[in-house]
């Protein structure tokens, strides 16, 4: 670790600057050996660090949409070129040309976050060395060694012999239950952050092997941070606690505004937005009318929930307009009211004797309707048709029906003459 850390020794001068004017603040303040100036010192650091990164931030949620969006895509190419490696990998930067995608801009955060991490690790480490660094002098230097954090010096590592820790004035003990604590804490924090994209921003129509290989990294990287955990020291289980927190309330934010198509968090979402629009009868705030908007804009490919949502507002009688307002429209409140009404058009009810026979004989309710509208046809031809006059010559009706026995029915042939 301190290989790596000395690769990153440009930026410890910058590091250490901010760190100091943040100590000069908070000293006025705690005091300027007290482990609250020098630990609230770090943590703005990380603020500050975090703030200039909010723009790479933004660049890692649009990506992370995308390759979720294109993962489909990416699928039925590689299927499609599975023996042509190459062809392949063309079609795949085709593909992220069009869509404007940059697969690395999900690690832009991390990769810029890096250096700082490392120069603040080297700064501290030199600090435990009892060394001048960057614009840290002795007197700086001497109020750091002081400096502790619930007992723990913030040179001080889990892994430290006692005796390292006793020459910076603490014992090895509180400084391994403060550690594990922090550790723990970064690890879940870390879990956390990951599991909470997963669960609520996450498209669940699509399923990818991208998605499996988020859901391992969500028990992956709690891991690494434990394992690595117990080489940093106080200081810098300060920083990468406080920036795990930072990463987790600013993905919280985004989730809640800024849901991704198609996942639990936007079904959520939109369902505070109907309830704001049933209280208001107006759309409030810009971000809820570009979101309006862009459910306009997609027509009839808008997905279930999005679709859900509109049918809400039709209830209400009201319509989403392009400019990502709202408007009261008879049209919506008729299509509602029809929608309702052929939803709960229930079929007939059946008599007793259909029922019956529909379970004692498969397609018994066609033959029972066949056999009324043939029993009602026979009771008209039986009749009797006594209001009618007979035609004359006419033998009756009944007697011409019936043929004697012997005979057959219908017409007879004549007798020959030398049988008579």
């Amino acid at each position: 670790m301190d290989t790596i850390a000395s690769l990153f020794s440009f930026i410890t001068w910058p590091v250490s600057w901010v760190i100091v004017q943040f100590h000069k603040l908070y000293g006025a303040i705690f005091g300027p050996d007290t482990g609250w100036a020098w630990g609230l010192s770090i943590v703005s650091l990380v603020v500050l660090i975090r703030i200039c990164l909010i723009p790479l931030f933004v660049k890692q949620i649009k990506s992370t949409r995308n390759m979720q969006v294109l993962q489909p895509k990416m699928k039925a190419i590689q299927e499609r070129y599975k023996s042509d490696k190459q062809r392949q990998s063309e079609e795949m930067m085709k593909l992220y040309k069009e869509t404007g995608t940059n697969p690395l801009s999900s690690c832009l955060p991390i990769l810029a976050q890096s250096p700082f991490f490392f120069a603040l690790y080297h700064v501290l480490s030199a600090i435990a060395s009892n060394k001048k660094i960057g614009v840290i002098d002795q007197s700086l230097l001497d109020s750091a060694r002081q400096a502790h954090i619930f007992g723990a010096p913030l040179a001080a590592k889990f892994m430290d012999s006692a005796e390292k820790v006793e020459a910076l004035g603490a014992s090895l003990t509180d400084v391994r239950i403060v550690t594990a604590v922090m550790i723990v804490m970064m690890s879940a924090s870390q879990f956390f952050t990951q599991r909470q994209l997963m669960t609520k921003n996450v498209d669940l129509t699509v399923k990818t092997p991208y998605m499996q290989q988020q859901k391992m990294l969500m028990y992956i990287f709690p891991l690494i941070f434990a394992v690595m955990g117990i080489n940093f020291p106080v200081g810098v289980l300060v920083y990468w606690l406080t920036t795990n927190v930072w990463t987790m309330g600013q993905q919280m934010y985004v989730i809640n505004q800024n849901p991704t198509p198609g996942s639990k968090a936007q079904e959520q979402y939109l369902g505070r937005l109907l309830k704001s629009v049933t209280s208001h009868g107006e759309v409030k705030g810009r971000t809820r009318r570009n979101t309006v908007k862009r459910i306009v804009a997609k027509g009839t490919d808008r997905n279930d929930i999005e679709r859900k949502f509109v049918t809400g507002l039709a209830k209400l009688g009201l319509a989403p307009q392009e400019d990502g307002t709202v408007a009261k429209s008879d049209t919506a409140v008729a299509e509602a009211e029809g929608g309702a009404a052929q939803r709960r058009q229930q079929p007939k009810r059946q008599t007793k004797a259909k029922r019956q026979t529909t379970a004692g004989h498969p397609g018994g309710a066609k033959d029972a309707e066949a056999g009324e509208s043939e029993s009602k046809t026979s009771l008209q031809k039986s009749a009797p048709q006594d209001d009618k006059p007979k035609p004359a010559g006419k033998p009756a009706s009944g007697s011409s029906r019936q043929a004697k026995s012997g005979q057959r029915k219908g017409p007879q042939r004549p007798k020959h003459p030398s049988k008579k």
